[in-house]
């Protein structure tokens, strides 16, 4: 490497150094009695901090409600990224915004210093228990695709990334009921001591292939389809991609290559969320 790369590498690592101090400086503004306003500004930093790492086709959203086509919805999500692309705006009004799960990539719990172990497994538990309709008809090259008839798909049901950004140090992730660690991502900072963001990926997930099966194959234990399982995902940790000493580039690679494995979100089930509203309309059951 010339000294010209070797200056412009060194400047993009120092920038994300700093970049990364900012963000905790912010995170550790007080304002004594203010609770929510403090809280709701942090959670404009963790969000610019998302903006900031991934691509323009992601939508982030705050305060949103994540919905399926069997009528179940989650607790308030703090921050949503997804694809607006495959979001029918009939799920959006105003400031309540109801996002098919469909469409979502990753859904954030912002905390601060106070957490309840019972009240996080509770919001995770509402996002684990909505289900991806395979109800769709897509146009590709060449073809159409049909959701319940595809056999060998590399997509059988998405779930979202579980990210937690909060300013704890101590040990939240816990085991779920289905056997899933309650966050996939935890991004911590401390207010005792000013530094840099300290980065906690779920250590179950040894490689890349188990990332891939979390996210495209939430129910691949329970299904008997084919499962595309990739070529030589077991080969690659998620870990290979962290940058030492800058944990914020570290994530931008690890999130982004994570986002890469989920590509798109599942083609949207038109079908199934017209049956749900049928249902509903008809006086019958919304939530099977």
């Amino acid at each position: 490497m010339c000294e010209t790369e070797k200056d412009v590498v060194g400047n993009i690592i120092s920038n994300y150094r700093q970049n990364e101090m900012a963000i905790v400086e912010q995170l550790a503004f007080k304002v004594d009695n203010h609770g929510t306003t403090i809280g709701g500004f942090r959670e404009d930093i963790w969000r610019k901090m998302f903006q900031q790492i991934i691509p323009k086709k992601f939508v982030i959203e705050q305060s949103v409600f994540i919905i399926d086509s069997n009528g179940k919805v989650s607790r308030e999500v703090d921050l949503a990224i997804f694809d607006e692309t495959y979001t029918p705006y009939i799920f959006r009004y105003g400031r309540i915004k109801f996002i098919p799960i469909e469409a979502v990539a990753v859904v954030v719990e912002c905390k601060s210093t106070s957490m309840d172990d019972d009240t996080l497994s509770k919001w995770a538990a509402s996002i684990t228990n909505l289900t991806t309709s395979l109800e769709s008809y897509t146009r590709v090259a060449g073809r159409i695709i049909v959701g319940k008839e595809e056999k060998n798909s590399t997509q059988t049901q998405t779930r979202p990334l579980r990210i937690l950004c909060c300013l704890n140090t101590d040990n939240v992730n816990v085991l779920l009921e289905n056997g899933e660690m309650l966050f996939d991502v935890i991004i911590k900072t401390s207010l005792q001591k000013s530094g840099l963001l300290k980065i906690e990926l779920d250590k179950n997930k040894k490689n890349l292939q188990d990332w891939y099966l979390a996210l495209n194959h939430a129910d691949w234990q329970k299904t008997d389809r084919e499962i595309n399982e990739g070529t030589g995902l077991e080969d690659i940790k998620l870990e290979d991609y962290a940058v030492e000493g800058v944990s914020l580039l570290s994530f931008n690679l690890q999130l982004n290559q994570l986002l890469m494995l989920i590509n798109n979100p599942i083609p949207f089930p038109h079908m199934a969320y017209a049956k749900m509203f049928n249902r509903h309309s008809k006086g019958g059951k919304t939530h099977e």
